[in-house]
């Protein structure tokens, strides 16, 4: 063997060893981004990883059974053959919240999604969006609650409406606050959403087609609020474009094109509620009060009025129908655990039809519930809910009492 030979061989050696050492030593970690907890806005919240946004994801699921219309035997669910004298709810909920600190204020996007399966609707559940907004400063755009609305009862009024205005629309809107909890807004609302139906001519019953024509003009809706340590309060306005167009009748089985109902009208709505926290009956106790007065725009009045919003007293003319409503309720806290609620309203409305003399219904409800929540976003209750409709004989329609039972259970995260 030569020198050379010897000479080659170990340094081959050499870097083999010097290999397998380099081969042991530790590679350096990618650098990870772990999830960090945004406290700014309560519990729940997080950063996403890489953004200084904040994000919360919430959902639920509820189930009801429910008990319907056995308040007497004329009503069409418990008293017929083919009426749905139970039914069954199951309905998840699935929100997301995402807010960022922007040199212009909070810029904030709600997503509130409803998936709900009823009795008798198939095997496809129902998708709904309750709420889908985007808020920038002061500024609110989207899907939400309108700005009218304060006070909308303390019990779920799962079948019957509790007798307040409560309803979401699509709106933009303005909110300024003037501290120490006091605010102004001023919203314009799509109307489509609070209409509640333009009664043609030739008829005498207010059992016909709707008559409201195109939309035009959304509703300018303004409101006072203070939200403070003893409760909240808030004075509540709204505009509300009555707009006739064309509609059919049908009476006695013949349908008639009626033509246009050309005119306008402006209906109008005032509110005024307070809420006041009741701490020394028990913990999380309120009680409530709310009175609203409309004429041609009554479900600001009452979300399910029974009154069309107006009458069509000729081809060329109508009259607004006129509304008032009040109301109030209480949560009760018997144990941490145990609660109840109670909600009651009363409702007038009135109008006349023309050939007919005024007709008028007196439409009042209430509600009340016990609830068992053994542990924090979890309940089981009952809830009673009870309608009357009192109309007067010009109306040529019959009073009518609901009486309904529902039975949930839930949960919340």
């Amino acid at each position: 063997m030569t020198m050379k030979t010897l000479i080659l061989g170990a340094a081959a050696g050499t870097l083999a060893v010097a290999g397998a050492q380099a081969a042991d030593l530790p590679v350096a970690p990618e650098p990870v981004d772990y999830v960090r907890v945004c406290d700014a806005y309560g519990a729940g919240y997080f950063y996403i990883p890489g953004t200084e946004t904040c994000l919360r994801v919430q959902g639920g699921m509820r189930v009801e059974f429910r008990f319907r219309d056995f308040a007497d035997d004329g009503n069409t669910a418990w008293g017929t053959r083919t009426g749905n004298a139970t039914t069954t709810r199951a309905r998840a909920y699935v929100r997301f919240d995402s807010r960022t600190q922007t040199e212009y204020g909070l810029l904030r996007t709600f997503v509130d999604l409803w998936f709900t399966g009823d009795s008798g609707t198939g095997t496809t559940p129902s998708v709904t969006l309750w709420n889908g907004f985007i808020q920038f400063g002061g500024f609110t755009f989207g899907r939400a609650e309108s700005f009218f609305d304060f006070y909308t009862g303390d019990n779920w009024g799962s079948i019957i409406q509790q007798g307040f205005s409560d309803h979401r629309t699509n709106l933009f809107a303005y909110t300024y606050g003037f501290g120490n909890g006091f605010s102004a807004t001023v919203s314009a609302e799509d109307a489509t959403f609070v209409r509640n139906g333009i009664l043609g001519t030739g008829f005498n019953t207010l059992a016909t087609n709707d008559a409201y024509g195109g939309h035009k003009w959304p509703d300018l809706v303004a409101n006072l609020r203070v939200d403070q340590g003893w409760g909240s309060a808030q004075l509540m306005g709204a505009l509300h474009q009555v707009y006739g167009g064309a509609y059919t009748g049908t009476v006695a089985g013949v349908t008639t094109n009626y033509g246009p109902l050309v005119d306008s009208e402006i209906g109008w709505a005032i509110g005024a509620g307070v809420t006041f926290n009741a701490p020394m009956l028990a913990p999380g106790d309120t009680i409530s009060f709310q009175g609203a007065y409309s004429k041609g725009a009554l479900r600001y009045v009452h979300e399910a009025a029974a009154m069309p919003d107006a009458v069509g007293l000729t081809t060329t003319d109508m009259d607004t129908s006129t509304g008032w409503g009040i109301g109030g309720g209480i949560t009760h806290h018997w144990t941490p655990t145990l609660s109840s609620a109670l909600t009651a309203n009363y409702a007038s409305f009135s109008n006349d039809l023309g050939a007919a003399a005024d007709i008028d219904v007196d439409q009042w409800g209430v509600q009340g519930s016990l609830v068992w929540s053994p542990v924090s976003g979890f309940l089981m209750g009952v809830e009673l809910e009870y309608e009357s409709l009192d109309w007067n004989t010009a109306s040529g329609l019959a009073d009518d009492d609901d009486l309904v039972g529902v039975f949930r259970v839930q949960r919340t995260f």
